[in-house]
């Protein structure tokens, strides 16, 4: 009996190279990298200091807590929610992703929010050793998330998330193991938005992601580690006026998975401290720089570009996109234009649908 998903998950590993060496099964879980948000998809995959809507629940949840400061203008609450065919390359139409976040600011409390993450590989053939069906199964993996986010001065936001992973990939259990391909656990997010005073147009963010066990499918001795990732970053408005708002995004992220296979049998609290010393660190970060114009806060265009060494990871997009503005109403959409020619994220579309009350 054998599982026709894996080539499947392990050809997509290896092409799209989601974070740097997966290939080589630095984590598990990597739907978890997968950014949503169409906004910030066009802007280069770029949002730790640009976390003004539902969508920072994942970007930095610490964005909620400034998404209600003027009840003249403000909504209590925000919905989002988006549907993405992933890798449009592989012409899979049962591999999608999808995402939904909601966000509601509590009086003397703080905002509270929660969110879904959503991945499906498609249906599976179960088959014998001797090449006979047994049965079909459908392989995906879930994040529901919880949040909360509170001001600790008028310029400093705090906010965290805690998270429960479940990943399905074979619900049937393989000849040669015990187990079947099916893992729980739960993760933690902690994030930071910073308002300097000595400047209305800057904005500085920090966001820890996914700190929490090991998943486990068949035993203990084959858990992997979740993608503990480091996100900082800063937003700048170049120009801010009644009509026309142009703003400039920078991110940087490092994947906190060590490469060395010995150290990834340590505890998950102890990447948080050993894994700054192997080999060029700079080229270790994944860089998202971007570009946002708003028209009267009713039309907007994006642009934006990614950038990984060649060494660790090595995607390299260019990304566009634009938004609609509509009362209580937010329509988004991006594009990514792959630089390789044969890259799996090469013409990805993005829409995502918002709406405050």
């Amino acid at each position: 009996m054998k599982r026709l998903f894996i080539a499947m998950i392990v050809t997509m590993v290896t092409a799209v190279n989601w974070t740097p060496l997966l290939a080589q099964g630095e984590a598990t879980v990597l739907f978890l990298m997968i950014n949503p948000g169409a906004r910030q998809g066009g802007m280069g995959e770029a949002g730790v200091a640009m976390a003004d809507d539902a969508n920072a629940i994942y970007w930095n949840p610490a964005g909620l807590a400034f998404q209600y400061e003027d009840p003249e203008v403000d909504k209590r609450g925000e919905a989002t929610l988006m549907h993405v065919n992933w890798l449009p390359q592989f012409n899979l139409s049962d591999l999608y992703y999808d995402f939904a976040a909601g966000r509601y600011h509590l009086d003397g409390i703080g905002t509270v929010a929660a969110g879904i993450q959503f991945i499906n590989y498609g249906d599976n053939v179960q088959t014998s050793d001797t090449g006979e069906e047994l049965g079909r199964y459908n392989s995906n993996e879930l994040a529901v998330t919880g949040s909360y986010a509170t001001k600790l001065t008028p310029g400093l936001g705090l906010g965290v998330n805690l998270k429960f992973v479940y990943s399905r990939l074979s619900p049937v259990a393989v000849s040669s193991e015990q187990g079947k391909g099916v893992g729980a656990t739960f993760a933690v997010d902690m994030g930071m938005l910073w308002k300097p005073s000595f400047s209305d147009r800057l904005r500085m963010g920090f966001n820890l992601s996914n700190v929490g066990p090991k998943v486990t499918y068949i035993d203990k001795e084959q858990e992997d580690p979740v993608p503990t990732n480091l996100r900082l970053g800063m937003a700048y408005d170049i120009t801010k006026s009644e009509f026309n708002t142009l703003t400039f995004v920078y991110d940087i992220n490092r994947l906190l998975v060590p490469k060395d296979e010995d150290k990834r049998d340590e505890s998950f609290l102890a990447y948080l401290y050993n894994n700054w010393g192997e080999g060029d660190q700079f080229n270790r970060l994944a860089h998202s720089i971007g570009i946002e114009y708003w028209y009267s806060n009713l039309i907007a265009l994006r642009s934006g570009y990614f950038y990984e060494d060649p060494n660790n990871g090595d995607r390299k997009f260019w990304t566009f996109g634009g938004g609609v503005r509509v009362s209580i109403l937010a329509i988004d959409f991006s594009y990514i234009l792959g630089s390789q020619d044969d890259s799996p994220l090469s013409d990805t579309m993005r829409f995502s649908l918002g709406a405050q009350f």
